[in-house]
């Protein structure tokens, strides 16, 4: 194992940021690239990279490791966001994640984006542990973009119950997982189910999943459980959004990997002042529920849940 410091970005009333990496295995391979929390509220993705370096570090030691594994995992690249309790960049309210492959003469965040995509490059297979652009829990699962150069059968070696296919739309063009896939990485964005708090068994399914990845492709000698079945490919938009449509608090009478059937209650919307009931949210099928909203103030016209439907995972 070799810590290091990739970069070092100026950060205003406060010391400079220091974007820090470790490697395992041979340093000149580029077997697998981990990206950790670019958002300063992601505190799961932050915690899962730490417990992978722990078990890469014991299977190094071991002798685990394949002698053409190279591995880089970067935990966390915006330490200034998440000192102020900020989801985004904190002093111009930008998204990393929106700002790739980026731009070494742009402003903070694209200059961010192009050193650590200048460190990423080149990897045969990367892992993005990221975060939903709404605050709330997912089923586990793996992402890929269609963008025409994945290959999504490759995802079946993480053993998650769920690989979704998203169609890219604009906004999507200047994200890490897209620009990866771009140039050349196989690149997937792997969902835990919590973000801004630490889910423990959660954090143990996706080291589990990256490990049996690096075993399944041969970089790691070590057995793994086969998987409890085929994994379900499905494309995002099959999803069924179920919206707000009062403001309010919002309590959640289901969560995700709940069964539901159809008109069943998934949750209320609430007078903040008064208690009364504005709105029950029901689900339009019958399914599981893949997401679910955890704010509980909740505007109307948001996604509050995400329902698969039964025909999609029977």
């Amino acid at each position: 194992m070799k810590e290091e410091v990739l970069f070092t970005i100026d950060t205003p009333y406060r010391p400079a940021l220091q974007v820090r990496a470790w490697r395992f295995g041979d340093p000149g391979q580029k077997s697998l690239a981990v990206m950790g929390s670019l958002r300063g509220n992601e505190i799961q993705q932050m915690y899962i990279c730490g417990q992978l370096i722990q078990a890469l570090k014991a299977a190094e030691s071991s002798h685990q490791l394949s002698p053409e594994c190279g591995i880089l995992v970067i935990p966390c690249a915006n330490q200034f966001s998440m000192n102020v309790g900020r989801r985004f960049w904190a002093a111009d309210n930008t998204d990393i994640n929106r700002m790739f492959p980026g731009y070494d003469q742009g402003e903070t965040t694209q200059r961010i984006a192009a050193d650590i995509f200048q460190a990423l490059q080149g990897y045969t297979y990367g892992v993005h542990l990221t975060s939903f652009y709404l605050p709330g829990d997912h089923l586990p699962h793996v992402r890929m973009m269609d963008t025409g150069y994945q290959h999504i059968e490759e995802a079946a070696a993480f053993g998650l119950p769920y690989i979704v296919l998203r169609t890219p739309r604009a906004y999507d063009t200047t994200t890490l997982n897209y620009n990866w896939q771009i140039w050349n990485t196989q690149a997937f964005s792997l969902y835990s189910t919590s973000t801004d708090c630490i889910d423990e068994d959660a954090a143990r399914l996706a080291v589990g999943s990256i490990l049996r990845f690096l075993a399944v492709k041969g970089l790691l000698h070590r057995q793994y459980f086969p998987a409890a079945g085929e994994p379900r490919i499905l494309r995002e938009s099959t999803l069924h959004n179920i919206l707000s449509h009062a403001g309010g608090l919002m309590l959640c009478r289901r969560h995700p990997g709940d069964a539901v059937e159809k008109e069943e209650l998934l949750g209320e919307i609430l007078n903040p002042c008064t208690g009364q009931v504005l709105e029950s949210l029901r689900s339009d099928c019958r399914g599981r529920v893949f997401f679910c909203r955890r704010s509980q103030l909740v505007n109307g016209h948001e996604v509050a849940f995400r329902i698969l439907p039964a025909s999609d995972f029977q």
